[in-house]
Parts: structure tokens; C-alpha cells; sequence
């Protein structure tokens, strides 16, 4: 068995105390001591050592009466990275920049039209959110099945503009790594975060919205198969009509809520038969439209088709949900390449 070397416990004892600051905000040391059962001198070196790295700094006093180094407040420099995310629709490009504490600092909005050069409409984009910031690192969601090895479209996703070296020239144009994820993935990872997946190790989130589509997430993984196709429920068929032209945002306006119950629970169906995840989430326009009602009588119909013991829950995540695991992934990618090793 490998024992820990010195300089490694350092690392992931820095690394624990700035986890609890993005998770808690401003603390002291008592309170660093308390959170992570570490010493006294064990937590007065990291501190000292994180300051030094420029990871943190003083940003306060914790209580009108105290004075001293136990009564300051500690939190993370917020400006020490920014982070983008990126949703391209086929007919818009929606943008969003935070700081490395998760904190939307800009955002920006393009209508997508047929001949518009989709680099620079991306690019306009991200500068307008970011401002005069460096990006240090920029996460795209788009339709279309990503090849998880190359990290680039394994077909047409019909966007307008879209081109095989997109990710080349808009990392270099941005000045940062660019990284691109299929749209619904995204979400999943949003609702994971902070929205009704949130504590679920488990669950389908299914996209009813213009297109169709599941993200899965296992462990606490979201799955994305050998080729990128897990989760492409859209392409299975119900008598013969695929599941896109059943379930579509289109498909069920105007419908009555018994059948569009029973369509979505087919589709749903189809997930938990094979994965028994659990949790099903509603999401895209007809998960939030239908609210916590639909959830109801999809997870009432879907009880009598599936033995399974299943969950049903609409989409939580407030504002866009693709843009949204957007900046959650491009922060997770920040989080470990500023805060990974930082101990000396």
C-alpha cells in the first residue's frame, strides 16, 4: 500500500479547505479547524500557504467583539479564474461567464441565422460576457452526439455554421481551451448539481423540448456510452413512430393531458426497463411547462407499466439548464487545474 507523501497530504488538505470555501463562503480558521478535524497548525500552515499561492484572501471579521487572527474571515479570491459557458441552438447562441467561485460576472445572447459565421458570432458572444477577463477555460453544449475520445461531433446537428475545426479556431480566437458536450448531457449535469437530481447518485433525465433526447448518470457519472450515443432515446420507436415525433415540444401542444401523460411515460419506460435508475426527470420546455403535476401522472402511469420502483420529478434548474452545466463543468475544469496542486 502507497502511504502518502508529506507534500501529498498538503495537496489534499488545501484542496479540502478550498472545497468547503466554495461550498460555504467566507470562514475562519476555528472554523476551518472544526470542518476538517485538522490541527491547529495544521490549518494556520494551509492558510498561510494558500495566501501565498494567491488563492485566498482575507475578506472580513467574523463578529463585531473579536479581534485577532482567529476572528478573520477567509474566502476564495474570486478573480484568480473566469470560466465560460456556451448553449448554440440552431437559431441562437446564448453565453454566460463566472468567476471561479461560480459567480455570474456577464452574459450575452446572439440570434443564429443560416449564413452567420458561427465562430465569430461565438466569439462576439464570449467577449461581451467576459468583458476585459481572460477565459481560462470555455465548455460548449450543442445537439448532436459527441465522440467521447475525439471530442467532436460524431454527425450534422443541423446548426448553421458548424464546421469540423469549430473547437480549434474558437480556442484559439478565445485564447483558452474550448471543450464541447452534447446539450442534454449538460443539463443532466445541471439538475445533478443544484436542481431535483441533486443527492441522486442515479437517474434519466429526459429532454422533451424541440428535440428529444435522455442524459444518464450512474455512480454519480454521467454515461455517455462508447460513441456518444447513450441517451439517444429519440431514435427508439413506438409502433413504429420514433420517439422525437411522439414527445416533441410540437408533437404534444394542443394535446389532451391523458395521452401526452401516456406517451411520455412509454418514453420513460423505455429508460427505466433498461437502467432502473430510480429518479426520472422531466426537463426541456415540457418537463417545466408541466411542472410537478405532469411529474405526477407520468409517475402514476409509468407505476402501472414498470414493476420498478420509480421517481418522477420535473426539471428545477432555474434560467438555462444546458448553460448552466455549462459553467458547472467549465468551473469543475478550473477547480482542478488552479486548486489541484497548490501545495509546494
Amino acid at each position: 500500500m502507497k502511504t502518502a507523501t508529506p507534500q501529498m497530504a498538503r495537496a489534499i488538505n488545501d484542496r479540502l479547505a478550498l472545497d468547503l470555501l466554495l461550498e460555504r463562503g467566507p470562514l475562519t480558521a476555528p472554523q476551518l479547524r472544526a470542518l476538517t478535524g485538522l490541527s491547529r497548525p495544521t490549518v494556520s500552515d494551509l492558510i498561510e500557504r494558500l495566501r501565498v499561492n494567491g488563492l485566498i484572501e482575507v475578506t472580513g471579521e467574523c463578529g463585531e467583539d473579536r479581534r485577532g487572527p482567529n476572528a478573520r474571515l477567509y474566502g476564495i479570491v474570486a478573480d484568480r479564474a473566469h470560466v465560460g459557458g456556451v448553449d448554440i441552438r440552431r437559431d441562437a447562441v446564448n453565453v454566460a461567464v463566472s468567476d471561479i467561485t461560480g459567480r455570474t460576472v456577464g452574459s450575452a445572447v446572439r440570434p443564429l441565422c443560416p449564413d452567420d459565421d458561427l465562430a465569430g458570432l461565438v466569439v462576439d458572444a464570449v467577449a461581451e460576457a467576459a468583458g476585459s477577463r481572460a477565459m481560462h477555460a470555455v465548455v460548449l453544449g450543442a445537439p448532436g452526439m459527441i465522440d467521447p475520445g475525439a471530442g467532436h461531433l460524431a454527425a450534422d446537428n443541423g446548426v448553421p455554421g458548424w464546421r469540423p475545426n469549430l473547437l480549434q479556431v474558437l480556442s484559439r480566437r478565445i485564447g483558452a481551451p474550448v471543450t464541447l458536450e452534447n446539450e442534454v448531457n449538460l443539463a443532466a449535469v445541471a439538475e445533478h448539481r443544484a436542481g431535483s437530481a441533486r443527492g441522486h447518485e442515479d437517474f434519466v433525465l429526459l429532454w422533451l423540448d424541440d428535440g428529444v433526447g435522455a442524459a444518464v448518470t450512474l455512480g454519480g457519472r454521467l454515461r455517455r456510452g462508447v460513441s456518444g450515443g447513450a441517451g439517444e432515446i429519440g431514435l427508439l420507436r413506438l409502433s413504429g413512430t420514433p420517439f422525437c415525433d411522439l414527445v416533441g415540444a410540437k408533437s404534444l401542444r394542443g394535446l389532451d393531458p391523458d395521452i401526452t401523460t401516456a406517451r411520455i411515460a412509454e418514453v420513460a419506460f423505455a429508460a427505466v426497463a433498461v437502467l432502473d435508475p430510480g429518479l426520472v426527470v422531466l426537463g426541456g420546455e415540457t418537463g417545466h411547462r408541466g411542472g410537478d403535476a405532469l411529474a405526477v401522472r407520468v409517475g402514476e402511469r409509468l407505476a402501472d407499466l414498470s414493476p420498478v420502483p420509480t421517481q418522477v420529478r420535473p426539471s428545477t434548474v432555474e434560467g438555462n439548464a444546458v448553460l448552466g452545466g455549462a459553467l458547472f463543468t467549465a468551473l469543475s475544469i478550473a477547480h482542478r487545474n488552479v486548486f489541484g496542486g497548490v501545495s509546494e
